[in-house]
């Protein structure tokens, strides 16, 4: 093993490694942004309806 680090320079090695998986992550999370389903910012429309539906209106004030 310590071969492979006499032809390769593991400090380039670590940060294409770091780059690489940095530029997944944000991949990965835009893909998700642009979904429906998976829209933690803007919210999903299908389920905002559904909360105000299951919420009972107050009962009347007793005086």
């Amino acid at each position: 093993m310590y071969k492979i680090w006499r032809i390769f320079d593991p400090r380039r090695v670590l940060i294409a490694n770091a780059v690489f998986l940095f530029t997944l992550a944000i991949l990965i999370h835009f893909i998700l942004l642009s979904s429906d389903k998976y829209n933690w910012i803007e919210g999903s429309s299908a389920t905002a309806p559904a909360a105000a539906s299951q919420m009972a209106p107050l009962p009347p004030a007793r005086s």
